[in-house]
């Protein structure tokens, strides 16, 4: 008798060649029944509210905040992106306070979503929010927004993250990331910290590095005074740091957030090295024009396809097994319906309508006497200095009425804070902001005169 071999099956098993999120291909197919995934793509800046669901209190300084929305959708971002958020710092009824604060979890568990916050004591909002933010809180938020991100495919994903005190949030969004997708990559981590066992996330950053190969991390103390029992490294960032623990660093893309003084630090260090500047990532508030250019393309983006969106999250929930469906929110013509409340009342479609109460339209305030100063074609009015200011089309609002003696805050001056925010009275501007205002402010009169410029004469309440 013969004896044959049989071949039972063969292992064809690959690793998989760089890495890719996980919504890339859906994004990109035209088959219909990816329809519902394509609610999990990372589609554009929108307003939302969130309910905070977790409080954990994180090391050095930080409290981690999990939040999910109240709409039931998924929030879907890029790792390292960020939120603007409404504070109710003053009070129910009172003005909110926005602040822009980094992901620190991973888009690939987009139901629920983590902000980390680090307290300041000098900061309005960070103490607010460690004293107050609570489980069951809803807050208002706009999102996600950022160019500081990871691509949604890298074939080669060679990177270097480079973190000091707080810049560790959308880093560990990167890690947290880059370590649930499957995929060749080659991470290395460098944390800048002040106390050894303050490093924010370290115990998990340390287990992520203990079971996934692919990832690296190392800690420095800074310019303080290394203790006996410090492994790690000691001292600011230098040139030598970098080439001790990415000897490479030239191959790689290099995301970094922190301090301004540690991110120009950094950039000069790593162009030293032949890290060219296209390979530079940083988590600069007032971004080069690169990043505020897509910052600019991301907002048109979400003023053209919202509608599409609205339809696809939609259908998402249309697409869900009858078992899920007591979870699906209900809609109407303008969209989702927010749950609470005061009860709906059914009105007979012959019930009379009360007349409308007429409205008081109130004229904008007289000028003509104010002080006028400043040269061009355009007069801006603030009717609280009590100056008019000529300014040209091309000139931004905020610098001229600055310039002018006008009292107006302002922080990122790049429309993304929102901090300059100002309500105008009468005219028309044009406004390119990156997040720091939301649509029903715009409606009511608001804008952001750092990112805004004249269109006709203005009269502003400043």
């Amino acid at each position: 008798m013969s004896q044959g071999t049989i071949v039972v099956g063969t292992s064809t098993a690959q690793r998989i060649r760089g890495l890719e999120m996980p919504w890339n291909r859906v994004l990109g197919t035209q088959d219909q029944a990816a329809t519902a995934a394509k609610a999990l793509g990372p589609w554009h800046p929108q307003e939302f509210l969130a309910e905070c669901v977790q409080n954990i209190e994180e090391a050095g300084g930080l409290m981690t905040f999990v939040f999910r929305r109240v709409d039931g959708a998924p929030l879907a971002f890029r790792a390292g992106q960020y939120l603007n958020i409404a504070f109710p710092v003053y009070g129910e009824g009172e003005e909110m306070v926005d602040r822009s604060y980094s992901i620190s979890s991973a888009p690939t568990v987009p139901w629920t979503f983590n902000v980390s916050i680090k307290r300041d004591p000098k900061g309005l909002v960070s103490s607010w929010a460690h004293e107050n933010l609570r489980p069951g809180m809803v807050l208002d938020m706009l999102g996600p927004v950022g160019a500081f991100h990871l691509g949604d495919s890298d074939r080669r994903a060679r990177y270097l993250f480079l973190s000091a005190g707080a810049g560790i949030t959308p880093i560990m969004s990167m890690v947290r990331t880059i370590h649930t997708l499957p995929g060749q990559a080659d991470v290395i981590v460098l944390c800048h910290g002040t106390v050894p066992g303050d490093f924010a996330f370290w115990p998990e950053l340390e287990y992520i590095a203990s079971v996934d190969p692919r990832i690296k991390v190392h800690y420095s103390l800074g310019d303080r005074d290394k203790p006996k029992s410090w492994k790690g490294f000691a001292g600011r960032l230098s040139a030598k740091m970098i080439e001790e623990v990415a000897p490479d660093a030239n191959g790689r893309k290099v995301f970094a957030c922190g301090p301004e003084g540690y991110l120009n630090s950094a950039a000069e260090l790593l162009r030293g090295l032949g890290v060219d500047d296209t390979s530079v990532f940083m988590e600069f508030f007032s971004g080069d024009r690169k990043t505020l250019l897509e910052y600019q393309k991301e907002i048109v983006l979400a003023e053209s396809i919202a509608e599409e969106v609205a339809e696809s999250v939609e259908e998402f929930y249309e697409s869900q097994p009858p078992e899920l469906v007591m979870y699906e929110p209900e809609y109407d013509e303008t969209g989702t319906i927010e749950a609470g409340g005061q009860e709906l009342v059914a009105v007979a479609a012959d019930a009379p309508v009360p007349p409308a109460e007429p409205v008081d339209e109130q004229l904008p305030p007289d000028t003509s006497n104010f002080e006028t100063v400043g040269e061009g074609t355009i007069t801006m009015s603030f009717v609280r200095t009590g100056i008019n200011v000529k300014i040209n089309p091309d000139q931004k609002i905020l610098g001229v009425a600055q310039g002018a003696g006008v009292r107006i805050g302002a922080n990122c001056q790049e429309g993304m804070c929102g901090s300059c925010k100002v309500v105008k009275l009468a005219g028309e501007v044009t406004m390119n902001h990156q997040g720091g205002i939301r649509a029903r402010e715009i409606t009511a009169g608001k804008f952001l005169p750092c990112c805004s410029t004249a269109q006709t004469d203005l009269i502003i309440d400043a």
